[in-house]
């Protein structure tokens, strides 16, 4: 009386096998960013965090407002590492029948950007975050949320599933498999569901894979019916730290949570269903991971102005560089040079251990009118850097733009911010677009006594600083305690926005009176009066150390 059933079930995994999945497919290691605006600002931070932790699936919370642009080069770096981004949506209410409209606005956003995108650049799969248990009446009106809910589903998974490409899946709580569907008191919504969606997620939030209440236990029903429906499943766990202890991996720590899921393959190895893990979420997981104490490499760089001097001293400078311990060179460029004219003298500065950033500017470069000389330069950098091995790349550009020496500054010079304003922004989204290179500027350290135009309590210094990667402050004094004074408060504010100060101290002879440059004083006063800013400033984490200008004066200040 018991074969047919038993032939039925080896026949549905036949076909699972045959149709809805590979046993020897590479199983799934997940993560959700639910916070899209970081994935601009700490792109690199997450794909290294990827590439440290094995994961080869993101999903993204996508903000439809914003530019397709803005996902692009993300979502293609990611995908070069052979880390797919799927688009994830969702909110309670969007199974009531009244939100459906809002919820199919995610499949058309993903179809218009994957139409507009290169093939390394598109969204590969859509999942629903929906939880509609969080609504307020799902306990007193639970059957018509569950039809609409199904409704909506349906909508959802056809209109995907009109691009082959894409995958469709859902998170789903472990205990909807006790809750059956409005009219089949047979089958519960986990079962409906998998039918429904090509990977069911399970968030079986809990701490441990054994016993009743175990990881293993609770997700048992849903791989049968997955097994059977070849429907992929991933078991979902939390870092988060929750009301219920067992609910999270959060007391136990990351080194747990890790030792626990890498017995998923063996115990669940019977299940052709099971693709894999995912961990709730990115955000969470990485504040969990153990700080390893960090020495912090400080910056010691020089300006390199005269271009010429690539060609004529490249040896002397790169002695120069390894005898005084430097390792960042900001190098002007003369743009009418072949690409082959850096090469060499980027290739051994990077051997050296030697960061070169690109250079330029010049005051005018402030106003709306330069604004191309700026492209021109970055375009340039960027035209190079493809042209050339890695380790012969330019590994940022940095601008030198100090526009209050022009008449103009003094004529009006909330019209020459505001233009000076437009050309960095420009000069940012133009540098970080579609690549590693780091934007910085030089700025005189007392800006921060000028205001943003329209904004009196903004200090402009902050303002840029927050434009750029890293800002070099030109905190031309001769004393430990005026070059700490000049540039603390930056420092503090950077360090509070994540961003990076390098202090720059001047070896030219001055004539702007006593106490601006070094050159009186000599080099090894210069070198002492920098340990005590360090000192200083050892504490902030922005920090990242000192730029002399310039090499000319420098290798040729008294001792």
């Amino acid at each position: 009386m018991k074969a047919a059933p038993i032939y039925l079930s080896v026949l549905c995994l036949t076909l699972g096998f045959l149709f809805g999945f590979s046993p020897a497919e590479k199983k799934s290691k997940a993560t959700w960013i639910w916070q899209s605006e970081i994935i601009g600002d700490e792109k690199q931070e997450i794909l290294e965090f990827c590439k440290s932790n094995e994961i080869n699936l993101i999903y993204l919370r996508i903000e439809m407002n914003k530019p397709f642009d803005y996902y692009r080069a993300f979502i293609r770096e990611a995908n070069a590492m052979g880390v797919e981004v799927h688009a994830v949506a969702g909110h309670p209410a969007w199974a009531l029948k009244s939100n459906e409209k809002r919820m199919m606005n995610i499949v058309k956003w993903v179809k218009n950007y994957n139409l507009e995108a290169a093939e390394d650049e598109r969204i590969r799969g859509i999942q629903l975050d929906i939880e509609p248990y969080l609504l307020p009446f799902w306990e007193t009106d639970r059957e018509r949320i569950i039809r609409e809910w199904q409704a909506n589903v349906q909508a959802f998974t056809s209109e995907v599933k009109k691009q082959p490409e894409l995958v469709a899946s859902v998170a789903l709580a472990f205990w909807l498999d006790d809750i059956p569907v409005p009219g089949e008191q047979s089958v519960s919504v986990s079962q409906w569901m998998i039918e429904q969606f090509d990977t069911v997620c399970i968030m079986a939030y809990r701490d441990t894979l054994s016993g009743k209440n175990g990881i293993l236990a609770l997700v048992e029903d849903e791989l049968k019916e997955a097994d059977k429906l070849g429907t992929r499943v991933m078991i979902a766990v939390n870092m988060k730290k929750l009301g219920d202890d067992h609910a999270s991996f959060a007391e136990e720590g990351v080194e747990e949570m890790n030792r626990q899921l890498a017995l998923l393959p063996e115990k669940l190895g019977d299940h052709p269903s099971y693709s894999g893990i995912a961990i709730h979420d990115y955000r969470y997981w990485k504040e969990a991971l153990p700080v390893a104490p960090v020495t912090k490499e400080r910056y010691k760089g020089t300006y390199i102005w005269r271009a010429e001097l690539i060609g004529t001293e490249k040896e002397e400078i790169l002695a120069f560089a390894e005898q005084n311990g430097v390792n960042l060179l900001y190098v002007r460029l003369d743009l009418e040079q072949p690409h082959s004219y850096y090469r060499d003298f980027v290739r051994e500065a990077r051997a050296a251990g030697i960061e070169v950033h690109a250079m330029g500017g010049h005051p005018v470069w402030a106003l709306a009118e330069s604004r191309g000389k700026i492209m021109k330069l970055v375009n340039w950098v960027k035209a190079y850097n493809q042209s050339v091995q890695s380790g012969e790349q330019f590994q940022g550009i940095h601008l030198d733009i100090e526009p209050y020496v022009m008449p103009v500054w003094r004529e009006d010079k909330d019209n020459v911010l505001r233009q000076w304003m437009a050309n960095i922004q420009a000069f940012v989204a133009e540098t970080k677009q579609d690549g590693q290179l780091e934007a910085s500027v030089d700025l005189a350290a007392w800006l921060d006594n000028t205001s943003v135009p329209g904004q009196p309590d903004t200090p402009f210094s902050h303002w840029m600083i927050e434009q750029l990667d890293h800002t070099t402050l030109m905190a031309f004094r001769d004393r430990a305690d005026r070059i700490v004074g000049l540039v603390e408060n930056q420092v503090k504010y950077a360090q509070s926005i994540g961003k990076k100060i390098v202090v720059a101290v001047e070896t030219k002879e001055s004539h702007e009176g006593n106490g601006i440059s070094f050159y009186e004083e000599g080099m090894s006063e210069m070198h002492r009066q920098l340990e005590q800013v360090t000192k200083a400033l050892d504490p902030y984490s922005s920090f990242m150390g000192h730029a002399i200008h310039a090499y000319d004066y420098w290798k040729n200040g008294k001792e």
